[in-house]
């Protein structure tokens, strides 16, 4: 299970502090053996790639995984912004393939194409990229795209070919990432909803995101979440209202869950932060054996890749992949795992 970390969103920073914040991050991470770090795109954040690059400038291996959305820029662009990235570092990148968005940000760039549709552009917008990054001459016409005898320069080293991942839970997205040989995405659901259907159908790839708050007891590390994350009527609120702002059916599937859960728990699987609008994933809570236990269950059930929430610190990171490693990720090494 490959282990990869996320950046924190840059709404949360004032001018001129996120370089720093972000960059830190990416050097506690890439010292631990995490392998790199998703950044997110929609309308209200920074440009991911000016961020990948910043990430890219304060470490050695670290691997920016930059959320690309079609409606940003053209495929062409997009297969450019690879290989100029690989030509100055001399380093891979991964991408993560998003199909939609928030309804609003959509509406704002006039974009209509209904949700399964949106998958059928991707594969085409990925399929165009792919070529261009192989370093063939492409010709394509489908349905949303349409080029001729387009070549990209830079060429791409064939060794710095970008991983590849998409981002949804639904039927659409399962059959783009097996036509793209992608990995999966998505907001998971507890275990135990989920070893019943085992072998996942259709599930190919998979990758899953959540936080985690471990420590040696339980009772310690439910005193840190509930401590981190307060109840916020204000945020659940808000967080209603981006239920009501999505077609995304991860999204709707897992905030139905937080709300018939009781304290959105189910043993160490907490929604609370999500339920109150802190961040946009499950956490594991409890003892590095009861987190550990879970993500060996996820490994079981055929989940390839792990991403992180936010770390709130760097101690706080430690905890977490001291939990995470007993469960089968796989830290890229250990040096500095050592605090207890």
């Amino acid at each position: 299970m490959k282990l990869l970390t996320t950046a924190p969103p840059s709404v949360q920073f004032a001018p001129g502090t996120y370089l720093e914040a972000v960059g830190t991050l990416a050097q506690w991470n890439e010292a631990a053996g995490v392998e790199g770090m998703l950044i997110y795109t929609d309308n209200s954040l920074m440009d991911p790639w000016t961020v990948a690059q910043a990430v890219m400038e304060r470490t050695q291996r670290f691997k920016p995984l930059v959320a690309v959305q079609p409606l940003y820029m053209s495929p062409l662009a997009a297969a450019r912004k690879v290989s100029s990235l690989a030509f100055l570092y001399g380093r891979k990148m991964a991408l993560n393939m998003v199909a939609g968005g928030f309804v609003k940000d959509l509406e704002q760039l006039g974009d209509a194409t209904e949700h399964d549709a949106r998958y059928d552009r991707l594969v085409e917008y990925t399929q165009i990229m792919q070529a261009l990054l192989r370093g063939e001459t492409v010709t394509f016409s489908g349905t949303y795209y349409q080029v001729a005898n387009l070549r990209l320069s830079p060429a791409l080293p064939p060794e710095l070919m970008p991983d590849l991942f998409l981002s949804g839970a639904s039927d659409a997205c399962a059959a783009a990432a097996a036509t793209l040989e992608a990995t999966r995405l998505s907001y998971t659901k507890p275990p135990q909803d989920l070893e019943p259907q085992a072998p996942l159908p259709g599930a190919g790839q998979i990758g899953l995101r959540f936080g985690v708050i471990a420590r040696k007891t339980a009772d310690e590390a439910w005193r840190e979440a509930r401590n981190r994350f307060p109840e916020d009527r204000r945020g659940q609120l808000a967080h209603k209202m981006a239920r009501g702002a999505t077609d995304s059916i991860w999204h709707q599937e897992i905030s139905q869950k937080a709300e018939d859960l009781h304290e959105a728990r189910d043993g160490a699987y907490w929604l609370f932060p999500l339920r109150n609008y802190k961040t946009f994933c499950p956490y594991l809570v409890g003892s590095y054996g009861e987190v550990a236990a879970y993500v060996g269950r996820y490994r079981a059930l055929g989940y390839t890749a792990l991403i992180l929430d936010v770390p709130s610190s760097e101690e706080e990171l430690q905890h977490s992949l001291r939990a995470v490693k007993l469960g089968g990720a796989e830290v890229l090494h250990s040096a500095s795992l050592t605090h207890s």
